[in-house]
This record gives C-alpha cells, structure tokens and sequence, in this order.
C-alpha cells in the first residue's frame, strides 16, 4: 500500500503556509480543510495553502511536495483514527463513526492518487469553479536531471 509523505527541499514552506509540516510526514490532499470556505476568505497563507498545499496527518501542518511512501497496514490504520480524531475536534464531526468514515474515505482517495511509484514527488494545484466547488489536479515533479534548473527557473538581475 502506498501514502504521501511530505517532502521540504529547503524552508520555502516555513514563510508561505501558517504552520508548515515537517519533513517525511504522512500526508493526504486535505481539500477538505477549505470546504466551508468561500473564495473571498482564501487570502495570504490560508490561500497557498489551498492553492499548492498537501495536508500533514502528523503535525496538521502544510506542504508544497509529498513523495509517493510505502505504508503498513498498522499505520495506515493509526493514521485514519488520527485523522478521525483531528475531524472531531477540528471540524466537529457528529460523533466517531461520521468521523473514522471520513478519514478512511480521505485516506482511501490519497492512497489512490499514489499509483506512481515509490519516490514519484507529486504537486497539487487547487482551484474554485464558477459553482464554488473545489477542483485539484495532481502532477507529477521530473527527477532532477543536470539541466533541470534551465527548464524550470529563470535567472534574472535584480
């Protein structure tokens, strides 16, 4: 079975989101975070992390990048009841069952966006359409070749 793990190549991560997750955390999309919310209040970090964030299942924070990770079935299940638990106290889920339902089904999306594999490094990109509802694509990051660098920055004078 294969799960996110988040990914930092440098501390990025610490100025664009309000808490950053750390390296090598599991991780899902976390779309759900901004479900109540409309476009109007996504602003500053809370935006980013709409925008390009994946969520931490271990510090709740926000990451950039997760790579594709192996995972036991007993932390799989550690990290659904951690997620079940974050959704009652976080969002106030109606009891137990509503919430362990949930973070299975959050847990079971993420577990199929992580077909590639193992050290695939993938991106989010999140948006609203017309109707307010959210719509994310998921992109695989090129494996870091000597020229890289050329195809991805521009190098300018300031």
């Amino acid at each position: 079975m294969k799960l996110m793990r988040t990914l930092r190549f440098d501390a990025s991560d610490d100025h664009v989101f309000e808490q950053a997750a750390g390296p090598d955390e599991w991780a899902v999309p976390g779309a759900f975070a901004f479900a109540t919310l409309d476009e109007t209040r996504l602003v500053g970090k809370t935006r980013q992390a709409f925008a390009n964030g994946f969520l931490s299942l271990e510090s709740f924070g926000w990451a950039t990048f997760v790579s594709v990770a192996e995972v036991t079935e007993p932390e799989h299940d550690r990290l659904a009841d951690r997620l079940a638990q974050h959704f009652l106290e976080r969002y106030g889920a109606p009891d137990q069952a509503a919430a362990m339902a949930a973070a299975r089904d959050e847990i079971a999306f993420a577990l199929d966006i992580c077909a590639a594999p193992v050290n695939t490094v993938l991106a989010v990109s999140r948006r609203f359409d017309d109707d307010d509802q959210i719509h994310e694509t998921f992109r695989t990051v090129p494996a870091p070749t000597a020229d890289l660098h050329a195809r991805i920055w521009d190098v300018v004078e300031e």
